[in-house]
């Protein structure tokens, strides 16, 4: 599904050339579902955009679904850290702002919309307005929005990070049972995350991709053989513990023996 090949990005500022990406070699298999953690600044979130299309790579190759990536794509759903939802317009409005972008009849996928709203619990509320939902019940707006559309693919930069962590880990439940329903009707989709909390990592993924500090490079992939369908029970396990505090040392050195960073370096 994604294949990228000594991907590196670098910027131009008024100071001078700042080395984003170095060097990332990474597959993700269809249907995986992979998080990105690291030290702030390290590019995970440059990592997901220049995957997108949306910022072209200085270097190196991405592959999508068999197409070198030169532009923006389009088979691609996308959920940030703030909702961004259009506060002049209801919930199923919004819900179907990509089916207009793409120019086609929203009213063709109305019966869509509503599916998706009523499967993360917002059914009902389809005519409110931004400003009468809760943090949480925007987000899951504005991941009914990333999958209106039906897409393989779906990237995630840090959605549920200024959620309160109750919300959070109650958001991190409903992404894992849209992703393991949509299995049912067919194929899984393939979801990269960005996130800073290392037990979300660890909650939600079959892969952790491990990146160092600036330039960003992969410092390790720790796979994670949790038993699926995953509950909050799941935290509570041994196995859970140590996955954790293996990609926590693998963050702070201590896997390799160097001083340990402070956690607000983490992120």
């Amino acid at each position: 599904m994604i294949e990228l090949d000594r991907v590196g990005m670098v910027y131009q500022t008024v100071s001078g050339p700042v080395e984003a990406l170095r060097n990332i070699d990474l597959s993700v298999a269809e249907g995986e579902f992979v998080s990105l953690v690291g030290p702030s600044g390290c590019g995970k979130s440059t990592l997901l955009r220049v995957l997108a299309g949306l910022r072209p790579a200085s270097s190196g190759d991405i592959v999508v679904d068999g197409q070198r990536v030169t532009r923006p794509i389009a088979k691609v759903g996308m959920v940030f850290q703030a909702a961004v939802l259009l506060k002049w317009r209801t919930v199923l409005e919004n819900v179907l702002l990509p089916a207009e972008l793409a120019g086609l009849n929203p009213k063709r996928y109305r019966d869509r919309a509503r599916e998706l709203l009523k499967l993360v619990g917002l059914s009902g509320f389809e005519t409110k307005r931004p400003g009468e939902l809760s943090g949480g019940m925007q987000q899951r707006v504005s991941l009914c929005r990333a999958l209106l559309l039906d897409p393989p693919l779906l990237l995630m930069d840090e959605p549920f990070g200024a959620l309160d962590a109750m919300t959070r880990d109650d958001m991190n439940i409903e992404l894992l049972r849209i992703w393991g329903e949509a299995a049912e009707g067919g194929k899984r989709k393939t979801v990269l995350f960005v996130t800073h909390s290392i037990p979300e990592a660890v909650f939600l993924s079959d892969r952790v991709v491990v990146m160092s500090p600036r330039p960003g490079r992969i410092a390790e992939i720790v796979g994670i053989d949790l038993p699926r369908p995953r509950t909050v029970e799941t935290r509570a396990t041994a196995d859970f513990g140590a996955r954790s505090l293996a990609i926590y040392d693998i963050l702070t050195g201590r896997a390799e023996g160097r001083p340990a960073q402070p956690l607000q370096a983490l992120g």
